[in-house]
């Protein structure tokens, strides 16, 4: 998917500066994830908050508010664990950026409300874009009829893949996660094959990765079936 940067109205702008030490405090991540947050954090700002009073956007109950997160890097680098940390304590859906130097990267989970308690929010894998220059010209906030619909066009930038038409989006970003749990069997195969001696063995991995691939290629085609 091509990356874009979302230009969000003034009316949603927030600006607040969210202290990590509050963060510590409802969220009680372990030393280890506090270890990361001060040496790749070097702040985070609740930048803006899509509402139907701010964007005069209908809410729905999977979807009643969008926060967009800005967080400034000291390195380039930030580890999931921070992103998670901070999606478990905020029970909204995030779209988070990213700013190191002069280049900024969106990075979001898919978040929705737990079916059997609806005070907790289940989080899919991460995805996200490539860095692209602060300087990135903004595309404006599609035009939608609900935040729900609104969430779904915010995340899909951050796709590697296509949604299929009629394809909901927590049908895709299942097709997204059930890609990447295949992607790491078929790397650990590869693996096996190369450490592999014996030659049915080889023979039968081979099969293995033949299987793999080929529902690899069905996950990925937007038809559902291989071309």
């Amino acid at each position: 998917m091509t990356a874009v940067l979302f230009d969000y109205p003034k009316s949603a702008a927030f600006g607040r500066v969210l202290p990590k030490n509050k963060i510590y405090e409802h969220g009680s991540p372990s030393t280890a994830v506090k270890d990361l947050f001060v040496r790749q954090v070097e702040r985070i700002t609740w930048q803006y908050k899509l509402a139907p009073e701010t964007i005069n956007l209908s809410s729905t109950r999977a979807v009643p508010e969008i926060q967009i997160f800005h967080i400034y890097l000291r390195t380039g680098e930030l580890k999931e664990d921070v992103l998670r940390c901070i999606d478990q304590e905020i029970h909204f859906p995030i779209i988070f950026e990213l700013h190191y130097e002069d280049q900024v990267k969106s990075i979001a989970a898919y978040k929705r409300p737990n079916e059997t308690d609806s005070s907790k929010w289940v989080l899919s894998g991460y995805f996200e874009t490539s860095w692209l220059s602060s300087g990135t010209q903004r595309t404006p906030l599609p035009i939608v009829l609900d935040l729900e619909v609104l969430y779904a066009r915010l995340l899909s930038p951050l796709q590697p893949f296509q949604s299929r038409a009629g394809e909901g989006l927590e049908a895709f970003v299942a097709r997204m996660e059930l890609i990447r749990y295949r992607q790491r069997e078929l790397e650990k195969c590869k693996s096996r094959l190369r450490k592999e001696k014996q030659f049915n063995r080889k023979v039968e991995i081979n099969a293995e990765l033949r299987a793999l691939k080929q529902e690899l290629k069905n996950l990925r085609s937007l038809a559902g079936v291989t071309p």
